[in-house]
């Protein structure tokens, strides 16, 4: 059973749903879905105690679904500093939070977030540190409507992993692979060196022995008339090459005091369809081969190059070194806090553990399930190209020429055209057969035959011979 509630604030109220998917419904499953849109949304929960960093792993894993798709938004969650002031019905953008992690997206700018809270040992200081981002394509995710898992793991070694759908997007180390460092540098720049008057920082200068040459004329302009252009016979030059048309005709409705003088609209002179041009003939322009333009002297290294000029380094007072900042501040809720311009986004099954096996034993039982149904409502491949070729009719000419081309010449090869002439037995062809030997011996022995009837027929016998 689906139940909606409100969250408010002195500025805003955000309604949510705990209702299931619009498609690809787990029977009995319901999630946690943002309603409003155009909002900044916040929801929380308590943890049952807070978790502390110690020498095991901190796993967080939770799923979303983008139902409507997204075009600005984010769909992260917020790990809430433990502390005495925390306040659940007052949580909003500036409420402390130990780990930021999640999908955000706005325009083409498409984001998996891990970000934690740093606090310096020297002055307690807390700076948030951005994990880099994925080399993965993550645009699929914000547009199929699919169910997608989302996983963070850190490690005691300082290692981190994200996994989108049980599958590794990025790695790397807290003390090497975030923005900016967890540790400072040694040296800084001294904020009260200044750069002295006389520094030249000019690696080049003008040669100032350099003179500009007596024939170098600075005047000539860069384009000159065509001298060789000559106009072209039959052009008009009295003619205009638009004219008004002849067949408008002043509006009805036309009020000169409100809209002014009315004129007919301007449209091709017909005297000017037959001739090279009409209008004032112009001599065409070219690039003027004396032109030089200003004059400039050649630049020559700089005998007094002194360098680029940087302050001197001195001992960062601020300086630390944190060994281990995967023991970050503990936490002891969990929170939505988004904006988001898109409404029905899905959130389900949040899990935080020490444990991957359980965080995959859990995925399994849970987005497992809504994989599997998915899946078996995927259309086949044949409808999968023609819901393709609807978004994208050229893809019609595409599978037309993946078919049709091999089938073609399938049947050029096969099925070649045969000559109307008997061919010539040649050596190269298989052995005759006896039965066709044999026909062949036959119809020779009858064509001599008649041949040699037809000679006797064609004379007369001598009289007297016998």
């Amino acid at each position: 059973k689906s139940s909606t509630f409100t969250t408010e604030s002195s500025t805003l109220t955000t309604q949510w749903e705990v209702e299931a998917l619009k498609e690809n419904r787990v029977p009995g499953d319901l999630g946690l879905v943002l309603k409003s849109r155009a909002k900044h949304h916040a929801i929380a929960a308590l943890l049952n105690k807070p978790y502390v960093f110690e020498d095991r792993p901190l796993v967080v894993q939770y799923e979303v679904n983008f139902q409507d798709g997204i075009d600005c938004g984010g769909a992260y969650i917020k790990l809430l500093s433990d502390s005495p002031s925390l306040d659940l019905e007052q949580f909003h953008d500036r409420t402390p939070y130990t780990i930021m992690f999640g999908p955000d997206k706005c325009g083409e700018d498409y984001k998996l977030h891990f970000i934690f809270r740093h606090k310096s040992p020297i002055n307690g200081d807390f700076e948030e540190k951005h994990a880099k981002r994925p080399d993965t394509d993550l645009r699929k995710v914000y547009s199929d409507k699919k169910t997608h898992l989302y996983t963070l793991v850190l490690n005691p070694d300082n290692s981190y992993e994200m996994f989108i759908d049980q599958s590794s997007v990025s790695k790397g180390s807290l003390l090497t692979d975030v923005v900016p460092p967890v540790n400072p540098p040694k040296e800084i720049d001294d904020p009260k060196d200044t750069k002295p008057e006389d520094w030249d920082e000019r690696a080049k200068i003008p040669d100032p022995e350099a003179v500009k040459p007596d024939d170098w004329d600075e005047d000539a302009p860069a384009m000159v008339p065509d001298p060789t252009a000559m106009k072209p016979e039959g052009w008009l030059d009295d003619e205009p090459e638009f004219v008004p048309d002849p067949t408008a005709e002043k509006p009805e409705d036309w009020d000169e005091e409100m809209d002014g003088e009315w004129e007919p609209p301007q449209v091709s002179n017909p005297a000017c369809q037959t001739a090279p041009g009409c209008g004032e003939w112009k001599t065409p322009v070219i690039n003027n081969p004396k032109y030089k333009g200003k004059w400039k002297a050649p630049l020559i290294d700089n005998p007094n190059y002194q360098g680029v000029w940087s302050p001197r380094k001195i001992q960062n007072p601020d300086y630390f070194e944190d060994l281990e900042p995967y023991k970050m501040a503990s936490f002891k809720a969990v929170g939505l806090e988004l904006w988001s311009m898109t409404s029905d986004i899905y959130f389900d099954n949040f899990l935080i553990t020490a444990d991957k096996e359980v965080a995959d034993r859990w995925a399994a039982d849970s987005w497992g399930l809504k994989k599997l149904v998915a899946s078996a409502n995927e259309p086949g491949v044949f409808s999968q190209l023609a819901l393709a070729a609807e978004e994208r009719p050229w893809l019609w000419v595409v599978y037309a020429l993946t078919v049709g081309l091999p089938v073609g010449l399938a049947v050029l090869f096969c099925w070649p055209k045969k000559a109307d002439n008997d061919y010539i037995y040649k050596k190269i062809d298989p052995p005759k057969t006896q039965d066709v030997e044999e026909d062949e011996e036959d119809d020779d022995e009858e064509e001599e035959q008649d041949k040699g009837e037809e000679e006797d027929g064609g004379k007369s016998p001598e009289s007297g011979q016998v």
